[in-house]
């Protein structure tokens, strides 16, 4: 199965998905009526405890127009070496489909994902073309072995996140909210327990909670835009994450039913475009 399938008519795609009268039917069929004002298509993002990631750097990767600044930074293949020469604990990284590797290993390994998310978004950055770069970007989601790579390192890039967020509270300054509740849960109050028990089953045995999302945004600095259908009719139908994004920050627009799986809409409308 494609990771990404071709773009379907929103619509269409909404009256063969849900066509019964249930409450939970008509709610959907509104929210994608919503939708459907502002964009025409939907792609299906393949269902597996990936897709949040997969639909998320799509979205990034088929706007962007230059590298994004934490990606430039000379250190940033440095990361592994430099977060396991603080934290021995990282040596439990769980690698895809490699457990067991040793520290080494491991290091180099996530270097390898780390410069090859840069080189495929420096890449795809670069070219003008919209149709070529669509088509860039759907060849690199149709390999399987790099886009799983990237996967992994967006992972690695989370748990950096988070170890910068807890240190930055421990030191009395101010974090966001999502972070004192990221780090608020049984299975997570410190970052070796959000790698060993959340970041390590993400994409094997389950995929990003609410939580999570923030986090990925704050990896990412990207705003993620999310239109959660069955919460049409409520504040929370058009959920950002973060909820105070910077305003530089470039934003991607998800679509789900359920806050497990993610698809991407496509195809702005002419008239939200002017």
């Amino acid at each position: 199965k494609p990771s990404v399938s071709p773009e379907m008519d929103i619509m269409e795609y909404c009256r063969k998905e849900w066509r019964g009268n249930t409450p939970v039917a008509k709610t959907m069929r509104k929210g994608y009526e919503a939708v459907a004002q502002k964009f025409a298509s939907i792609r299906r993002i393949r269902g597996d405890n990936y897709c949040a990631f997969r639909a998320t750097l799509f979205q990034a990767l088929s706007q962007a127009t230059q590298l994004p600044r934490w990606l430039q930074s000379e250190d940033f293949t440095m990361l592994p070496e430099n977060l396991l020469s603080k934290y021995d604990w990282i040596k439990q990284w769980q690698l895809k489909q490699k457990p067991g590797k040793n520290m080494g290993e491991i290091s180099d390994e996530i270097k390898k994902y780390l410069t090859l998310l840069r080189k495929k978004w420096k890449n795809i950055s670069e070219i003008k073309s919209p149709t070529e770069k669509q088509e860039a970007c759907d060849k690199l989601f149709k390999n399987e072995e790099e886009e799983y790579s990237l996967y992994e390192a967006l992972k690695f890039l989370m748990l950096n996140t988070a170890i910068e967020l807890y240190n930055a509270d421990k030191n009395g300054r101010r974090v966001p909210v999502f972070s004192w509740l990221l780090f608020a849960r049984d299975t997570s109050s410190n970052p070796y327990q959000l790698m060993h028990n959340h970041l390590n089953h993400i994409g094997h045995s389950g995929g990003l909670e609410q939580v999570e999302m923030f986090l990925l945004a704050y990896a990412l600095q990207y705003t993620i835009q999310v239109y959660r259908l069955y919460k049409y009719s409520t504040d929370e139908f058009i959920t950002l994450y973060p909820n105070d994004p910077e305003e530089d920050w470039p934003v991607v627009i998800l679509i789900t039913e359920d806050d497990r799986h993610y698809n991407i809409p496509v195809r702005m409308c002419q008239e939200t475009m002017l």
